[in-house]
């Protein structure tokens, strides 16, 4: 944990100063920045995790976490939204966006604490689920080390929980997981994640994933699994 680099961008630098100071006394290595428009200016390939306030100047949290999922250098890396912002659609909103975690404030400390443990523990879970480097179905291919997807050799951007649900419906091809299945091993011990958007994530899925998007086939009443032709 000693080397678990988390970046935390929030407006209000008293906060950002606090979750530092918390967060360091567990272990790990915390910078801050009080702006998307600062955080942006730093290499933010060096974090394993973001923790981001939605409502913040010019560029809001939501449009900075946009930039990163877009980027493939940093798209792997997860996101853990802070915000005020409580709603219903904000929440589906950070969610859509590939947030692996969302925390309203006002929030506790040892809320925030469990919760970056938590996105902790299923990213070193992922990685030692990948067994195999490499997984591969004709042209469509996934490495596991490298949480790469490649269709005839180009690259495909895919969110951290998109590739995640590919992953595990790649390593039980004809297996049918339900939601329910697949919110215990992709979103594990998140509080708040609807049914809604795992269909979400799965209709992106099949887009990002052209011609063997429709390998990935819905059983109604069941759920989904990844079927050879």
């Amino acid at each position: 944990m000693n080397d678990y680099r988390i970046l935390v961008v929030d407006d209000e630098e008293d906060l950002c100063e606090i979750l530092k100071f918390n967060l360091e006394n567990e272990g790990y290595i915390v910078d801050t920045a009080n702006s998307a428009e600062e955080a942006l200016m730093m290499n933010l390939t060096n974090y394993h995790l973001f923790l981001l306030d939605v409502m913040m100047g010019e560029i809001s949290g939501f449009k900075m976490a946009s930039m990163i999922k877009k980027n493939k250098d940093t798209a792997h890396i997860p996101i853990i939204f802070i915000t005020a912002k409580d709603t219903e659609n904000d929440t589906i909103t950070g969610f859509n966006i590939g947030a692996d975690d969302y925390i309203s404030k006002p929030f506790s400390l040892r809320e925030v604490i469990a919760r970056v443990k938590a996105v902790i523990r299923r990213t070193a879970i992922v990685k030692e689920k990948g067994k195999e480097e490499e997984l591969s179905y004709k042209g469509l291919s996934l490495n596991v080390t490298q949480k790469k997807v490649c269709i005839d050799g180009n690259e495909v951007s895919l969110t951290k929980k998109e590739f995640e649900i590919l992953l595990l419906l790649l390593q039980n091809k004809g297996r049918v997981f339900s939601r329910e299945d697949i919110l215990g091993k992709v979103w594990k011990e998140e509080v708040f994640v609807l049914d809604r958007t795992i269909d979400v994530n799965i209709t992106r899925l099949r887009k990002k994933v052209g011609e063997y998007g429709k390998c990935i086939v819905t059983r109604l009443g069941y759920g989904y699994c990844f079927e050879c032709e």
